[in-house]
C-alpha cells in the first residue's frame, strides 16, 4: 500500500533476522532520475540503517566484497577504494578523505519480521522486470 506521503509503497528488504549486528549488509537498487543505483542496509545497535552505495569522497561502491560494508572491528562503514570511514547509524564521514561528508540516508523500518525501505524523493523504486 502506497504511503500518504510520498506515494510509494514500501519495498521489502529482506527477513530482519538477514541482518547481523556489525555483519553481512543487504543490498538494493534505488532510482534517481531515470537511473538506477546501488543502495544498502546493515544493522548497528540494534536498528537497521540504509544508505546509498555511494562513497562521500567518490562515487564508488563502499563494498570490498558483496555486501561487506563493515571495517574488521564491526564498529564503522568502510570504503574499500579510499578507505572513507563512516559512523553506521548516520553516516558521516568519521575519517579518511571525505571528512565532514556522509552517505545519503534512507529510510527503512522494521515490522513484522521484515525490513521495509520507505522509498521518498528524490529517490524511486525501481520497477519489476516487464514493468510499465
Amino acid at each position: 500500500m502506497p504511503d500518504a506521503v510520498s506515494g510509494q509503497a514500501p519495498v521489502r528488504l529482506c527477513a530482519a533476522d538477514a541482518l547481523q549486528e556489525g555483519g553481512l549488509g543487504v543490498r538494493f537498487s534505488v532510482v534517481v532520475d531515470r537511473r538506477e543505483i546501488g543502495a544498502f542496509v546493515v544493522r548497528f545497535d540494534g536498528v537497521a540503517h540504509a544508505y546509498l552505495n555511494q562513497c562521500a569522497h567518490v562515487p564508488m561502491e563502499l563494498d570490498w566484497q558483496e555486501g561487506r560494508f563493515f571495517d574488521a572491528s564491526g564498529l564503522y562503514l568502510m570504503c574499500a577504494t579510499h578507505g572513507a570511514v563512516y559512523a553506521p547509524d548516520s553516516g558521516e564521514c568519521v575519517g579518511g578523505p571525505c571528512r565532514g561528508a556522509a552517505l545519503a540516508k534512507l529510510q527503512v523500518e522494521e515490522r513484522d519480521g521484515q525490513v521495509y525501505w520507505l522509498p521518498q524523493a528524490p529517490y524511486r523504486a525501481a520497477e519489476p522486470c516487464g514493468g510499465a
